[in-house]
């Protein structure tokens, strides 16, 4: 038995070991160096506003949009929810206050994506105002939101993710406007 051990267990675990460890392919220091530098530099800048209170309720706009984006009519609840609430403490947060009333008032993703139209149109208005301390947000419009009137909404990825039709159009629409 110690032999089958010897002769098969061991060598068996010498090559994970060395499999596992080994890399054919070594990185020089110039070469790590580099590669951190450019993730470093390909990736964004985490937004920020300069309105603490706005950027609060930023947060919750995100979650919002996305919930859009699924299609998710609680998830949107929720968030809608709290954007009212924060919205309160926001000068000149009244629109967007009410506008979020009517997400959580409602279980159709139809009348939500409504009220989430007039809401964005109120946010941007305050973003633009407050400005941002880092990152950059992007203004995205869909042209045949709303029956083809459009819609605007606010994203910190320029990849288009459309609240407005979810699944059905996700790539519909275009990055209008930069807010830095």
């Amino acid at each position: 038995m110690k032999q089958f051990v010897k002769f098969t267990v061991a060598p068996l675990a010498a090559l994970i070991f060395l499999a596992a460890c080994g890399n054919n392919n070594p990185v020089t220091k110039e070469q790590d160096s580099t590669s951190q530098h450019e993730t470093i530099a390909t990736s964004p800048a985490i937004v920020q506003l300069k309105d603490d209170k706005l950027h609060a309720v930023y947060q919750h706009y995100v979650l919002l949009s996305a919930a859009l984006v699924k299609g998710d009519v609680k998830a949107a609840r929720l968030a809608g929810n709290a954007i009212e609430t924060g919205a309160s403490e926001i000068t000149g947060g009244e629109a967007i206050g009410a506008g979020a009333a009517k997400i959580t008032a409602t279980a159709d993703i139809a009348t939500q994506r409504i009220a989430f139209s007039a809401l964005s149109n109120d946010f941007i208005s305050l973003a633009k105002k407050s400005g941002l301390s880092s990152g950059q947000l992007y203004v995205d419009f869909c042209p045949m939101a709303m029956n083809d009137k459009g819609a605007y909404w606010l994203s910190s990825d320029k990849a288009i993710q459309n609240p407005y039709f979810g699944d059905q159009m996700l790539t519909c629409g275009e990055v209008k406007e930069t807010i830095q």
